[in-house]
């Protein structure tokens, strides 16, 4: 069993994590590197706590009290226009102070969004698809289901 925490963009504060869960259950997107037939257990979700990441110092901390292996940023802070221009650091900040992994994604990127994302300068200029690559080798037809 693997236990995770899931840490959301604060634009994103009211979401439901719907999409989240279903990928979680599903093992697509960012839960596809699990075995399929692995038990995954969310044990802690949150935001960031607003540009430029207040949260993401103590979150983190949080979410391993509570029993967890990782850590996975949602895709909202990949597709959220503009994406999250603190991804990086907050990544290397977790896994350097916390020493426990972090993975870029959680549900497939919705297909719609992608379409138009890939094409964006941003997308390009923060090289987004290198960031979140496991998201990019997700089947259309997945993607498109999570529109």
């Amino acid at each position: 069993m693997t236990k995770i925490g899931i840490i959301i963009c604060a634009r994103y504060i009211t979401c439901g994590g719907g999409k989240c869960l279903r990928a979680m259950r599903e093992h697509v997107g960012g839960f596809a590197k699990y075995p399929y037939d692995e038990q995954l257990e969310l044990v802690g979700f949150s935001n960031c706590g607003g540009c430029p990441g207040g949260n993401i110092e103590y979150v983190p901390e949080e979410m391993i009290k509570n029993g967890a292996d990782v850590i996975h940023f949602a895709t909202g802070m990949v597709v959220g226009y503009p994406p999250c221009p603190y991804i990086k650091q907050f990544k290397d900040f977790i896994e350097l102070y916390y020493k426990i992994p972090v993975v870029i994604g959680t549900h497939p990127i919705p297909l719609k969004y992608y379409n138009t994302h890939h094409l964006l300068s941003s997308w390009k200029t923060m090289k987004m698809e290198e960031i979140c690559r496991p998201l990019m080798t997700e089947d259309k037809k997945i993607m498109e289901s999570y529109n």
